[in-house]
């Protein structure tokens, strides 16, 4: 473990807070079991992370620890597997807060239904002005669907590369796997994944219908 760089009211903060969006979480079915994790930014070197193998529904802040930005443990505990594609975002984006993950049933029909999709469409919906830098529902976003490889540090690469080109401004999905995404602080990150799950499992109930 690397020596810490962090302040233990930040750490307890973030440990609140995780765990409290975790339980939101679970009881909305969208992390069921041990499935999902969850971040928080310390600074500009750590952040908390949820701990490996843990029920979303009965986290508690002891099971939140810190890693640098490296993905490495900076503090007692085993983080969760894919800590690297939360530190990803963090290294490419300095103002960036929090990260959710989750491991809906809309999004996981979403990418299994149709597995020739290598993107969810989401377009003229009132609900897009919960995204950050959205302030009309005349618009869409492309959400890029990654192939559920379980290689995190390709994924990371490969993630990095599209946000580097500016192709995932909101979130990205995980073929049969769940949804990321980030904002500035975990309050916006919260609403903008509500928002999200609430979209995916529109377009579910549009293709019962025969609306896609």
């Amino acid at each position: 473990m690397t020596s810490r760089s962090w302040s233990q009211p930040a750490f307890r903060e973030a440990a609140r807070s995780i765990a409290a969006t975790s339980h939101r979480l679970y009881q909305n079915g969208w992390s069921p079991a041990t499935s999902s994790n969850y971040s928080q930014r310390l600074n500009q070197s750590h952040c908390a992370v949820t701990v490996s193998g843990k029920d979303k529904g009965l986290l508690s802040e002891a099971d939140v620890m810190v890693v640098d930005l490296q993905g490495n443990a900076a503090s007692e505990g085993k983080p969760s597997a894919e800590t690297g594609l939360h530190t990803q975002i963090y290294r490419q984006h300095p103002h960036i807060g929090a990260v959710l993950h989750t491991h809906s049933m809309a999004s996981t029909v979403l990418t299994m239904h149709w597995p020739e999709r290598d993107r969810l469409t989401l377009a003229g919906y009132e609900l897009l002005k919960a995204f950050a830098g959205i302030d009309t529902h005349d618009t869409r976003i492309d959400i890029p669907i990654f192939e559920n490889t379980q290689d995190i540090d390709q994924l990371a690469k490969d993630v990095n590369e599209k946000m580097q080109r500016g192709e995932i401004p909101h979130a990205y999905l995980i073929r049969g796997h769940g949804v990321y995404t980030w904002a500035d602080t975990m309050a916006n990150c919260y609403r903008q994944l509500e928002a999200l799950e609430f979209l995916f499992a529109v377009e579910v109930e549009r293709s019962k219908i025969g609306g896609k």
